[in-house]
């Protein structure tokens, strides 16, 4: 490849009219906005100024809001080995999700994360990696298989399958997540394994389980059809941009009204407010108390939603009959029948909600630190009957600042608000998560929880925790794919320290290039009671690929294979392939298919990904993401699944899919829970007379996810959650620590912080904002750099055989010796600004050079075992004045509260 096929980047060459034009979406955020990959030769001539002699038919200078091309979103790549053009803009034909062809900042820059070696991608990972002699070299493909097979096979036999942990990631594609979860819990078949965002595999929301609700039940347009839309934990223009610009803020501009809960007042915020919202600027983790105080507050007028909750909530003889969920033998079902929340109806909850003195409006906005009208004046907006006595519609979404921050208390509480206001699955009136990830989950096994040894009071196995069970010593193999595992998890400066002691502190390293020896090496490790690291990625990350990994796989990723998945409304589309992997980089369904057959396990003989998405299809059933009818539709036509798929283009199918044999139509569903679903939308998904040929109807699909169909309504006890908030409140000049996403930063950075100079110039190290009181008594301004460090970080440290009641209660944890302080410390530039309530410290979540977790608590929700991950407290002094301070070339110090 030669330089001169690289244009300056004040001159972008226009795709002619016989380019390739390609279907694929956004690989970002939850909204997963449809796109155009348009490539052509590089020695083919390339398109002209007339509408005439490009491929958009445009006239350029172009108009606004019709094609334009910046340079960020141009490339060169190989496809077949030779180097093409390609252009990667937003699909201005579309009428969903990105409707007429808008992107987020993140969507705009796709072009800049394909594999191009004279730019900063250029660090891709290109072939199998083996530490030798303190160095990662490369090998062979079935060297590096010879070794990674041997070792697995030796650690499954000796030590059992828990010895080997699986880390990866929940959202990416189909493909992979269904091969993954094959090998890992069905073949494999251990309970050590989770996924990116928990220390345990179990639901974020729990709550939301508990209740019947699905996570992403609505569709994007529910978010803009109600009265008045609750945000909690998050701003969605900050996080998903397009979901608030295109159905959000439109709905607001006509007069729906929103209420945030949030520490923070963004941009979107901002705007909410100014259209007359309602900030209720509340201090982390005490979602519970103003969300109960609400909700007593609308039971004191008699606002609730009468007739909803007589028609869809579970009455006392539904609920002492399972708690509607049938037999109790999973999470969801003891949950719900331990008596902590199960309610026997309306009644049964009002009653309880007045008993508790923790929802008395003024006790609740004393902790939450909050104005207490604020309380009153959030009931009146989501439930006081207007003038005509007509119902207000409301609807309820939430995200990370929410359910991490008192997981079982926040969720339970939510469900239960939105239920007396009457939401579910009907227009105007739905609840859900808004999303982070894009869903991109099929799971090929389940997680043998009876392998686990932790249990709550009574048959309540516990998912096993795959931190403690590390730090406990008890993992000789932990295979950590797409994930940065020690930054995102909690106290996450201790689970380095635990890695590095298990690897590097581990006498046994590889110091030859001999396969026997290095095998050898390896198991003597692990006799020895060390660990051995797979790193399955596609850059080289820090710590655990460039320090801990002994074994590298270097993964294919988007747009170098055929790959499916859904977006936050359930949006199924094919995320086509456009161009060559790098080197030797594979999808990783092929990475482990290879490790798994070299194990002896069958079923992984796949030839390419869409035969992995068609044998993942039988898995989607009666999920929300279920597709299996579109592969029967592409066999009937006698083509692939993956080809089916293609032909829907940007537009795709919204899942759970149908197929009306007598239209041959294949059918998506637009919201879940859908109580208000008419005879003629169930004919034309083929379904008015019952299920036809291969189709299944879902309960989700009419119902809530419950024995009955109907909503379970839940107690939320403070109780559980009270002596942890108490113990870890800022004590003496400490200020409550939290942090979460920004606009501009996707994820960990890979791609931003990392890889692009205007973001890496925006962004060039970790930030922290910090109200101007907080700043002015510790003599910081903006642009200093300061170190946010603790010595109160509660690190629960042991695995947990048996149990007894109120084990896992953090007062008794402490009280017997399972939690341990450790000090942790991280240095950031200081933003100071009013948009950062006062007393809270608030940073970016994932910043691979100074990564805030290490501040915030490893001790896990006592019910559900997630981490509250915004949970946090730090001291913060000033250090030195950055550069960045007077340059003005790097950060901005302007509050993002600007509307």
């Amino acid at each position: 490849m030669v330089r001169h096929i690289f244009p300056p980047e004040d001159h972008i060459p226009l795709p002619p009219p016989t380019a390739d034009v390609i279907t694929t979406a956004c690989d970002y955020c939850v909204v997963a906005c449809g796109f155009k990959v348009y490539r052509w030769p590089v020695r083919e001539p390339s398109g002209g100024m007339k509408a005439s002699e490009n491929a958009f038919g445009v006239d350029f200078p172009s108009f606004p809001l019709q094609a334009w091309v910046a340079p960020s979103q141009y490339n060169v790549i190989m496809h077949k080995g030779e180097p093409h053009h390609i252009v990667i803009v937003p699909d201005k034909q579309t009428k969903v999700v990105n409707k007429m062809g808008d992107s987020s900042m993140r969507g705009g820059l796709l072009a800049q994360k394909v594999y191009n070696p004279l730019t900063a991608t250029k660090d891709r990972l290109l072939q199998p990696l083996i530490r030798v002699g303190g160095v990662l070299q490369p090998v062979s493909w079935d060297f590096v298989m010879d070794v990674a097979s041997e070792i697995a096979v030796y650690v499954r036999n000796k030590f059992g399958a828990n010895a080997y942990c699986v880390k990866t990631y929940s959202y990416q594609y189909i493909e992979n997540t269904y091969a993954i979860t094959k090998y890992a819990l069905r073949h494999l078949n251990t309970a050590n394994f989770t996924f990116h965002d928990t220390p345990s595999d179990v639901t974020s929301t729990p709550g939301f389980r508990d209740a019947g609700f699905d996570n992403f039940g609505p569709s994007y347009e529910d978010w803009g059809a109600a009265d008045v839309l609750m945000v909690c934990g998050t701003d969605p223009y900050e996080t998903k941009t397009i979901l608030f610009t295109q159905y959000i803020m439109p709905a607001i501009q006509k007069g729906m009204k929103a209420i945030a809960l949030n520490p923070r007042e963004t941009s979107g915020i901002a705007y909410m407010k100014k259209m007359g919202g309602l900030h209720i600027d509340l201090y982390p983790g005490t979602d519970t108390l103003v969300l109960g105080a609400i909700a007593r507050v609308i039971m004191e007028n008699g606002w609730e939603d009468t007739e909803w909750i007589k028609q869809w909530v579970n009455n006392k003889w539904e609920s002492n009959s399972g708690f509607g969920q049938g037999t109790r033998n999973t999470p969801w079902q003891w949950r719900t029948t331990w008596g902590k929340f199960q309610t026997k109806g309306f009644a049964d909850y009002k009653q309880w909600n007045f008993s508790q003195p923790e929802y008395e409006p003024g006790y609740a906005a004393k902790i939450a630190g909050i104005d207490v009208e604020k309380i009153y004046l959030a009931a009146a907006m989501l439930a006081k009957p207007n003038p005509d006595g007509s119902r207000v519609k409301a609807s309820f979404g939430i995200e990370k600042g929410f359910y991490w921050s008192n997981n079982t208390g926040n969720t339970n509480a939510i469900s239960s608000l939105a239920t007396i206001c009457g939401a579910g699955g009907r227009s105007g009136r739905v609840i859900g998560r808004f999303g982070g990830h894009q869903r991109g989950g099929v799971w090929g096994g389940k997680l043998p929880r009876n392998k686990s040894p932790e249990k709550l009071p009574g048959r309540r196995r516990r998912a096993l925790d795959v931190d403690r069970w590390l730090v406990s010593g008890h993992t000789r193999l932990a295979h950590v794919i797409g994930t940065t595992w020690i930054q995102a998890m909690t106290g996450s400066q201790g689970l380095y320290r635990k890695f590095r002691e298990l690897t590097q502190g581990n006498p046994h390293q590889v110091n030859s290039f001999e396969k026997e020896k290095i095998i050898n090496t390896l198991k003597n490790r692990v006799d020895s009671g060390g660990m051995v690291v797979f790193n399955q990625d596609i850059y080289m990350r820090d710590p655990i690929g460039a320090r801990f990994a002994d074994i590298i796989f270097p993964a294919a990723t988007w747009g170098e294979e055929n790959f499916t998945r859904a977006n936050g409304e359930r949006r199924l589309r094919l995320y086509q392939k456009f161009y060559d992997p790098p080197g030797d980089a594979k999808p990783d369904w092929w990475i482990i298919a290879q490790l798994a057959r070299k194990m002896g396990y069958d079923g992984f003989e796949w030839k390419d990904s869409n035969s992995v998405a068609e044998e993942a299809a039988r898995f989607s059933r009666g999920s929300r993401k279920d597709f299996y009818m579109v592969k029967v539709a592409a066999k009937k036509a006698g083509t692939t699944l993956h080809e089916q798929f293609r032909k829907m283009g940007t537009e795709g199918i919204q899942a759970p899919v149908f197929f009306n044999y007598k239209t041959n139509k294949l059918i998506g569903t637009k919201r879940l829970h859908d109580t208000e679903m008419g005879l003629e939308e169930l004919a034309e998904k083929g379904l008015e007379n019952g299920p036809q040929g291969a189709n299944i109807i879902p309960k989700t699909l009419l119902a809530f996810n419950t024995h009955t169909g109907k909503v379970n309504l839940q107690k939320h006890p403070w109780s559980l959650f009270s002596d942890f908030h108490q113990w870890i409140q800022p004590k003496e000049d400490e200020l409550w620590f939290t942090n979460g996403r920004i606009n501009e930063i996707w994820q960990s950075g890979f791609d931003d912080t990392q890889r692009r100079a205007y973001t890496m110039q925006r962004w060039p190290e970790n930030w922290v904002e910090i109200h101007p009181a907080d700043a002015k008594t510790r003599g910081i301004e903006s642009g200093d750099r300061v170190i946010l460090y603790s010595d109160r970080v509660p690190c629960f440290k042991d695995t947990l055989h048996g149990s007894y009641e109120g084990q896992f209660q953090f007062s008794e944890l402490l009280a017997k010796g399972h939690i341990e302080l450790e000090q942790a410390a991280v240095t950031a530039i200081a933003m100071v600004t009013p948009a950062i309530k006062q007393g809270v410290l608030y940073s970016n979540m994932l910043d691979m050079r100074q990564p805030t977790n290490a501040l915030t608590a490893r001790v896990v929700d006592n019910i559900s075992g997630n981490y509250n991950y915004k949970m946090g407290v730090a001291r913060v002094k000033k250090m030195s004045e950055s550069p960045y301070k007077r340059q003005f070339r790097n950060f901005s110090f302007v509050p993002r509260n600007i509307v």
